[in-house]
């Protein structure tokens, strides 16, 4: 189960250009909006920044406003373009019985083959994934085994992944996650670097001939 969070929160009358008071007493205006009437809310700047660290938008939190909890994930987090200071959250309200969508970031585990290990690495194309869960099996994380490429030749499509119980990727299947690259080697690029000076030279030397002609 997903880890869930816990902040307090307390009504907000203030809006328009007046919220800009709020945030100079360390105050954030917010916003809850889903599963009943959409709700503005004010929360301390301190705490909301810790909890968004850890919870980020992937994680359930739980608002208590005035006695009543209400689980939430944040969907839109707006900070100030230079500063980084915290404007104003969009928090979605789930009901823990219906599926909801969210992204979940791709991350490379293991140790890859021990004959691949001078050759080159194993490579993520893609970072993150959208999936479909109920909110109580939410995950941040998948993980991708970089043991499933044993050979040069090898990926790992979405197909191959580990899921946790009841969440679904939403993409093709066959889309390819990740696979084996080999290092640049000093040698290689010289090699690359006089191929294309041998091609460069030919083309010179039939421009001429043809001028010639």
């Amino acid at each position: 189960m997903s880890e869930k969070f816990t902040i307090a929160a307390e009504p907000r009358t203030v809006i328009g250009k007046q919220v800009k008071q709020l945030r100079q007493a360390g105050i954030i205006p917010a916003v809850i909006y889903g599963q009943r009437e959409p709700i503005s809310i004010q929360l301390e700047n301190k705490t909301l920044r810790r909890v968004l660290r850890q919870a980020s938008t992937t994680h359930l939190i739980d608002i208590e406003v005035q006695g009543n909890a209400r689980t939430v994930l944040a969907r839109e987090i707006q900070q100030h373009p230079t500063r980084g200071d915290l404007i104003h959250v969009d928090f979605m309200e789930v009901n823990m019985a219906e599926t909801i969508t969210s992204e979940a970031e791709l991350v490379l585990v293991g140790v890859a083959d021990e004959s691949l290990k001078n050759l080159g690495t194993v490579v993520l194309l893609i970072q993150s994934v959208e999936i479909e869960c109920l909110p109580g099996d939410l995950v941040s994380e998948i993980e991708v085994q970089t043991a499933g490429i044993a050979g040069v030749d090898d990926v790992i499509y979405i197909s191959d992944l580990q899921l946790a119980k009841g969440v679904t990727i939403l993409a093709d299947p066959e889309t390819v996650v990740a696979h084996f690259e080999y290092n640049q080697t000093t040698e290689a690029t010289e090699a690359e670097d006089a191929d294309m000076t041998s091609v460069e030279s030919v083309e010179v030397v039939e421009k001429g001939k043809r001028e010639e002609e």
